[in-house]
């Protein structure tokens, strides 16, 4: 009778600890955790060598024995550089640029004078704050160039050495494709233009603004 006792109260403990084994059975296995993306970033990068076409309008004054005229006209070029991004906003970089023109009429002391530049040429540095694809800049450095001037019947030229400082804003469309608009000031020193009896001491300084088109490489 005891071990009939004992018996049964063994199955009731294995009956009570049934459902217990069932629902550790049933309880689905937790899936592995998923890997976090990977972040990528979609900024433009600005690092790279470029070339670029640009035309813009330039203005200034020529002194005279007669006073300062006022000179402006067209003028057109072409740019080249390279850009290194330090980090996500600050770039840094070197251009060269060859412009043609302008040129102007003016009179002095009842003579009529034409002042052209016939070509001149700058190296510079940049620094910018890029915002994405946008690029905020300033730039400065030495510029050469060549003026004539034409008057009396005859003409003499000079070549001119000076600085330039400005600042731009340049807008990349695509990929390769960026499009700018710029500020510069050139102040160069003085030469004497002679033709005959008739003399005029200029500079070529004077404001320009470009806008231009670029490919990044």
């Amino acid at each position: 009778m005891k071990k009939l006792v004992l018996a049964l109260v063994a199955g009731s403990a294995l009956v009570a600890s049934a459902p217990v084994f069932a629902a550790d059975l049933n309880e689905p296995i937790p899936e592995a955790p998923a890997m976090a993306p990977v972040a990528t970033s979609s900024a433009f990068d600005w690092t790279g060598a470029y070339v670029g076409a640009q035309a813009g309008y330039g203005w200034g004054t020529v002194k005279t024995g007669s006073g300062d005229k006022d000179v402006s006209g067209f003028t057109g070029g072409v740019y080249g550089g390279y850009n290194y991004q330090v980090d996500p906003h600050w770039v840094v970089g070197g251009e060269a640029d060859v412009m043609m023109g302008p040129s102007d009429k003016f009179t002095s002391g009842g003579t009529s004078v034409k002042a052209s530049t016939d070509w001149f040429g700058s190296v510079r540095g940049r620094v910018g704050y890029a915002f994405d694809n946008i690029l905020v800049y300033g730039t400065a450095g030495a510029v050469v160039g060549q003026g004539t001037a034409k008057f009396n019947g005859g003409s003499d030229d000079n070549t001119h050495v000076g600085y330039v400082v400005g600042a731009g804003i340049e807008a990349a469309l695509t990929n390769n494709i960026t499009a700018r608009a710029e500020y510069t000031y050139t102040g160069t020193n003085d030469k004497t233009y002679t033709v005959g009896a008739d003399s005029v001491k200029t500079g070529l300084d004077g404001s320009l603004v470009t806008v231009g088109l670029g490919y990044k490489f």
